[in-house]
């Protein structure tokens, strides 16, 4: 398992043409199985830190997140994908339909980015861009190359 560092970055633009942008960057471990890179990292959002898991295919991404909030979604062009996002104060159905997915991955690093509209219990919220950089943590390199 390599350690790796993690850069996401998502956006938002609700109804009212406002966007908002969220920046993530930690620290992680990748591991190759299988055919699938699969990149994970803690996520601290908030108080509460959430174990987030990426499995990343050729065309398809997975996302997983457990701990305070706990979820599964899908990315894959033209996909829509509904989950239960799951967080203390309760339960929300979230769908999302992919529109355009773009993956550059080689041995353990690469670049992700996702352009998708979501809605929450059948309706629509906002559209969304996700951008994931995945790079080896700079110890790493040396025994890497």
């Amino acid at each position: 398992m390599e350690k790796v560092i993690v850069k996401v970055r998502g956006e938002q633009t609700g109804a009212d043409g406002e966007t908002n942008a969220v920046e993530v960057v930690a620290e992680g471990r990748h591991y190759y199985k299988n055919g699938m890179h699969y990149v994970l990292y803690d996520d601290c959002m908030a108080e509460e830190s959430i174990s987030t898991m990426l499995r990343i295919e050729p065309d398809r991404l997975r996302l997983t997140r457990s701990g305070a909030i706990s979820q599964e979604q899908h990315f894959m062009n033209g996909l829509e994908s509904v989950s239960e996002y799951r967080t203390p104060m309760g339960s929300l159905t979230l769908s999302v339909r992919t529109r355009n997915m773009e993956i550059a991955y080689g041995t353990v690093s690469g670049e992700i980015h996702v352009d998708y509209a979501m809605a929450i219990n059948g309706a629509w919220q906002s559209d969304n861009t996700l951008s994931i950089s995945v790079c080896p943590e700079a110890s790493e390199v040396g025994r890497l190359n």
